[in-house]
C-alpha cells in the first residue's frame, strides 16, 4: 500500500522533515540519492575508520565513496560530527552545516537547496513542489511571493452588497404590513377593554337597582302590598310620618284639607284630599263633618277626630291660610300645574276680562294665581273638583321646594306664620324637604278619599287609602250617639245647608252633608227607608220647621237614618 505521506517511498529518493506550515502540518524536502548508509554515526568521532553501514548526509557535502547520514549536510562519509572539527576522509554529520570548505575556513559549502516533494498515493506532481493536502480558500490566492503565510486584511472580509432597486419598497411595505397589524391588535385590546368596562358597569348598576327596589320593598312579590306572600312587612308596621294641612280662604270663606304622608320604608310620598263632607265624631260624641270641626272644635279637636276615623297618628297641624300660600310660591319661584279651568280673577272690575289663570298643561302659577286656582270651585261643581285643584298646587310646591332640611326651615320661617304645637319651623321645614325629595324623584301621588253621600268611607277607601297609603283601619262613627241626617240643598241659597246643619245639632241629631242639587226644587222631602225610623224623620221634619206630609217611606243612600231635601218652601227663620 502506497502512503503518500510516507518519506521511504516513490521515485524521488528519500525525504527529511524541514519544518513545520501556518497549518501545523510537516515539511519534506528531497535529499541526495547516495546518503544510504551502512552506519550512523550521529557525531562523527570515529576518526579515519570507515564505517560499515548506511549514513545520513542531507547536503551531500563530502566525497566519500560512501556517504555518511548528515542531516544538517556538515560532513561526507558515515559518520556524524555535527560541529565538523574533524578532517577525516568519512564525512561525519554536521546538523548545522558548518563541515569544510574548500577556501580553508572550515565550513562546507551549501549544496543547492530542492524543494521537497511529498510523494501522494497516485505518484507524485511533475513540480517539486511540497503539496500538503488541504481546503482551498481565499488565503492561498493572498499568499506573499515568498512563500510566507500571508496577511489577512478587513476588505478580505467585507460583504458584497448588491444594490437592489426594489429594496426600499420591500421595508416599506414591511413597515405598513407590521403597523397595520398592530393598530388591529390594539383596536382588539381596546374593544376588549370596553367591553369588559360596560360588563362591570352593568353588573354594577343591575346589582344598585336590585339592592334598591329590595330595599324600597318594590320588587315584584316583595312589595308591601303583595299580602300573600307573608315575606313583606305589612302596611300597618310601615314607618310613616302624617301632617294635616288646613287651607284657610280668609276672602270667601271655607277651609280645604289635605293628610301629607311620608312612608319613609316604602319611600314613597302621598298627598290624600279628604273631602269636607267626611263625617267625625265631635269632642261631645256627637257626629259631626270634617268642614265644621275644624270650624268648630279647631285644629287639636279636627287631629283627633280624624286620628279615630282613619287609625292614623298624626303628628302635627299645618295651618295654611291663603296670604301664606301666595307668599310661599313666591318664595319657591312660582310653581308649573296642568290646569282643568280657567280661572277669572276675583279683582277683575267688569266680566269678560281675560281669566287670571288659563286652562291647559305646564301653566306656571305666581303666588297670586296659585291661591286663585287652589280656592276655585266652578258653578255646579263638587266640593272634590276644588279639593283637587288644592293637590295640584301643593304637589307644584313641593316639586319647587328645596330638599334641603335647613334651607327649607329658612324658607317656612320666611314665612311669618304662627306653627302651632307640637309641630315646629325645623320640623315642618325637615318633613317638606323629604317630602319634596320624593316628589322630585316621581315618588309622590296625590289620592282622593272616596265618602259616600253621608261622609262615611266606602269599602274602595277603607282598603285602596285607610289601609295602604295611612296604614290605618277605617272606622265609622257610633250610629247609636245620635240620628244622622243627610241634608241636601235645592233651595238654590247655598246658605240653607249650614243654617239646617246649625238646628239639626241643636237638636240632637247628627248633621252629614249631602251636597247641593243641581236644580231648585219647591217643596221639601224628609225620607226615611226604615219602618222603626219613622218616629225620627218626623221629629226631623218638626226640628226644621216643614209640615208633617213632608215625610215620606223612601230609598236612602249612604248609612244616614233620615235623609232630608230642602226646598223653596224651606223657611231657616221658622
Amino acid at each position: 500500500m502506497n502512503d503518500g505521506y510516507d518519506a521511504g517511498y516513490g521515485d524521488g529518493g528519500p525525504y527529511e522533515l524541514v519544518g513545520y506550515d501556518e497549518y501545523g502540518r510537516p515539511v519534506y524536502r528531497q535529499t541526495d540519492g547516495r546518503q544510504t548508509q551502512q552506519q550512523y554515526d550521529p557525531y562523527g568521532q570515529q576518526g579515519g575508520q570507515t564505517q560499515q553501514g548506511y549514513g545520513y548526509d542531507p547536503y551531500a557535502t563530502g566525497g566519500h565513496q560512501q556517504p555518511a547520514y548528515d542531516p544538517y549536510g556538515n560532513g561526507g562519509g558515515y559518520g556524524y560530527d555535527p560541529y565538523a572539527t574533524g578532517g577525516h576522509q568519512q564525512p561525519a554529520h554536521d546538523p548545522y552545516g558548518q563541515g569544510a570548505h574548500p577556501d580553508g575556513t572550515g565550513q562546507q559549502p551549501r549544496v543547492t537547496e530542492q524543494t521537497a516533494y511529498i510523494p501522494e498515493q497516485h505518484g507524485h506532481a511533475p513540480e517539486r513542489t511540497a503539496h500538503i493536502p488541504r481546503q482551498a480558500g481565499p488565503a492561498d490566492d493572498a499568499r506573499d511571493d515568498d512563500g510566507s503565510a500571508p496577511e489577512y486584511r478587513t476588505e478580505q472580509f467585507a460583504f458584497v452588497e448588491e444594490p437592489d432597486d426594489g429594496s426600499e419598497d420591500v421595508i416599506d411595505w414591511l413597515k405598513f404590513t407590521e403597523n397595520r397589524t398592530e393598530r388591529r391588535e390594539e383596536a382588539r385590546r381596546r374593544a376588549r377593554s370596553r367591553i369588559i368596562a360596560l360588563t362591570v358597569v352593568f353588573a354594577l348598576v343591575v346589582a344598585g337597582g336590585v339592592g334598591y327596589l329590595w330595599y324600597a320593598g318594590k320588587l315584584p312579590g316583595l312589595s308591601a302590598s303583595d299580602a300573600d306572600t307573608g315575606t313583606t312587612t305589612a302596611a300597618g308596621a310601615q314607618k310613616r310620618d302624617v301632617l294635616v294641612v288646613h287651607l284657610h280662604d280668609t276672602e270667601n270663606g271655607g277651609t280645604s284639607t289635605a293628610l301629607l304622608v311620608d312612608n319613609a320604608t316604602t319611600e314613597q310620598g302621598t298627598t290624600v284630599l279628604l273631602p269636607n263632607s267626611l263625617a267625625l265624631t265631635a269632642e261631645d260624641g256627637t257626629t259631626t263633618t270634617l268642614a265644621k270641626s275644624v270650624e268648630d272644635d279647631g285644629s287639636e279637636g279636627t287631629r283627633t277626630a280624624l286620628d279615630t276615623v282613619l287609625g292614623t297618628d298624626i303628628e302635627g297641624t299645618w295651618r295654611l291660610d291663603t296670604p301664606f300660600l301666595l307668599t310661599l310660591v313666591d318664595l319657591v319661584g312660582n310653581i308649573e300645574v296642568d290646569t282643568d279651568a280657567d280661572v277669572p280673577d276675583p279683582n277683575a272690575k267688569k266680566k269678560g276680562e281675560a281669566p287670571l289663570v288659563r286652562k291647559g298643561k305646564g301653566q306656571t302659577l305666581s303666588g297670586k294665581m296659585a291661591v286663585a286656582y287652589a280656592t276655585y270651585r266652578g258653578p255646579g261643581e263638587a266640593q272634590d273638583a276644588q279639593l283637587e285643584r288644592f293637590g295640584q298646587v301643593l304637589h307644584g310646591v313641593l316639586r319647587k321646594m328645596t330638599s334641603d332640611p335647613d334651607a327649607a326651615t329658612v324658607t317656612v320661617q320666611t314665612l311669618g306664620q304662627i306653627i302651632e304645637p307640637p309641630l315646629t319651623d325645623a320640623d315642618l321645614g325637615a318633613f317638606l324637604a323629604r317630602l319634596s325629595d320624593l316628589a322630585k324623584g316621581g315618588d309622590h301621588r296625590t289620592r282622593l278619599l272616596p265618602v259616600e253621600e253621608d261622609g262615611t268611607l266606602t269599602a274602595e277607601a277603607s282598603d285602596s287609602v285607610v289601609k295602604d297609603v295611612l296604614g290605618g283601619t277605617a272606622k265609622t262613627p257610633d250610629r247609636d250617639a245620635a240620628v244622622t241626617v243627610s241634608v241636601r240643598n235645592a233651595t238654590g241659597d247655598k246658605d240653607d245647608t249650614e243654617k239646617a246643619r246649625v238646628v239639626l245639632l241643636n237638636g240632637g241629631f247628627t248633621f252629614l252633608e249631602g251636597g247641593t242639587a243641581g236644580s231648585a226644587e219647591a217643596t221639601s222631602e224628609v225620607v226615611y227607608a226604615d219602618p222603626a225610623e219613622k218616629e225620627n224623620a218626623a221629629e226631623v221634619a218638626k226640628t226644621l220647621g216643614l209640615p208633617a206630609d213632608a215625610v215620606t217611606k223612601g230609598k236612602i243612600s249612604g248609612n244616614a237614618r233620615v235623609a232630608v231635601v230642602l226646598g223653596q218652601d224651606y223657611d231657616p227663620g221658622s
